[in-house]
């Protein structure tokens, strides 16, 4: 089940990645594109598409090690615990 719950950790971290995408895009076409009519075309962004599948493993990965290591209770391990100061019997009441 833990290892279940840190891969869809990974998944969410991918989809947060891709909605950032989107909105990036979505504000471009929306703003940039009908002023300048600039397709974005002349960019060859085709010489970077060898960086993204390791790069969405990658997301993945570290999405899923984070997870685990939250869904585990690791992270949590090390917290200081409160010392909370005794009162004295006499400070007591019944």
């Amino acid at each position: 089940m833990l290892l279940f719950e840190s891969f869809s950790a990974g998944v969410m971290a991918i989809f947060i990645g891709f909605a950032a995408v989107l909105l990036v895009v979505g504000l471009y076409v929306l703003m940039i594109w009908p002023l300048t009519l600039w397709d974005l075309a002349s960019l060859n962004l085709e010489r970077y598409s060898d960086w993204v599948r390791p790069l969405l493993w990658l997301v993945f990965a570290g999405g899923t090690i984070g997870g685990f290591f939250c869904f585990s209770g690791y992270v949590f391990r090390f917290t200081p615990k409160s010392r909370v100061p005794a009162r004295p019997a006499r400070l007591r009441t019944r």
